[in-house]
Formats: C-alpha cells, sequence, structure tokens
C-alpha cells in the first residue's frame, strides 16, 4: 500500500498546487520524507482566528491511507477541539471503524477516501464552529461556553497576533 500513496503523491500535490483551496497551503517538511507535511492554515473570515496565520505538521502513517494522519499545530492556539500540545482532535482523523464511546458514527471517522483536501477543510471549519460538547482542551471549551466574548476571546486574539509576528521564521 506504501507504493501507491508514494507514487500518487507527485500527482496530489501537483492537483493542490493546480487548484488551491482557500485558507491553507501545504507541502512537505522534507523532500526526502513523504510522511511529513507541513501546512499553513489562514484564520477564517469573520472567526475569532481571522488573520492567525497557524502552522501545523501532519504526519502519515506508513499505512495511510487506511489509517489517518496525526496533525500537531506547532504555531500556539487556543481552541476547545486542540489540546494544549497542538494536538489535533477532530472525528475525521479518528481511526476508522466503531467509536467505543458511542459518540461518533463510523462515517463521522477516518475513510480512505479523506485527502489533505477534506482534512484541511474540516479543520478550517473546526476553527469556525468548535465542538464544545467533546473537547481536547477542556479549559478553552469551558471559556468558550461560559466567556466566549471575554478571556477566551483574549486569548485567541493573543494568539492569533503571535502566529502572525512568528507565520514566516
Amino acid at each position: 500500500m506504501w507504493f501507491k500513496w508514494i507514487s500518487s503523491y507527485p500527482i496530489f500535490l501537483t492537483e493542490l498546487n493546480k487548484n488551491p483551496v482557500e485558507g491553507f497551503s501545504a507541502g512537505l517538511i522534507d523532500d526526502n520524507d513523504l510522511y511529513r507535511w507541513e501546512v499553513l492554515i489562514i484564520g477564517p473570515p469573520d472567526t475569532l482566528y481571522e488573520g492567525g496565520v497557524f502552522k501545523a505538521h501532519l504526519t502519515f502513517p506508513k499505512d495511510y491511507p487506511l489509517r489517518p494522519p496525526k496533525m500537531k499545530f506547532i504555531t500556539e492556539i487556543w481552541h476547545p477541539n486542540v489540546d494544549k500540545n497542538g494536538d489535533v482532535c477532530i472525528s475525521i482523523l479518528h481511526e476508522p471503524g466503531e467509536d467505543k464511546y458511542g459518540y461518533e458514527k463510523p462515517e463521522e471517522r477516518w475513510l480512505p477516501i479523506h485527502t489533505v483536501e477534506t482534512i484541511m477543510i474540516s479543520v478550517i471549519s473546526m476553527l469556525a464552529d468548535p465542538n464544545g460538547d467533546s473537547p481536547a482542551n477542556v479549559d478553552a471549551a469551558k471559556e468558550w461556553r461560559e466567556d466566549r466574548h471575554g478571556e477566551f476571546k483574549r486569548k485567541v486574539a493573543r494568539c492569533v497576533r503571535k502566529s502572525q509576528e512568528t507565520a514566516f521564521e
């Protein structure tokens, strides 16, 4: 299966470059490692994250596309669905199959048809509309529910400013 992934990579990247999706760009961290990508996500308009430039890494497993990649923000971000270490927690990146907690339907979890594009669209949607019912960062979720326009907004604004200052380091 890895051969299929490696042989299709140039086609996939060419397609992304020909038809870019608004809000992010992606590429290899190291040209010699097809399994580690860096993405730049532009904070979506009309959200608290607007104007932010957030770096993240996608790390693909050797048996991709049967299993999902892991995504980790490198730029500090305050969000209910991103843990304090930067790991993204959304359904599309959860292992395929039944959810042992019964929270997610199998079709909401990883499917081999997903691409970097569908992952990034989901992450951009997550920034615009956090899921406070299933948080990876309980403190951020509590602030988002109880003080969205106060402390939560201040922390996000600080992250946006910091992301702008460090975007191209």
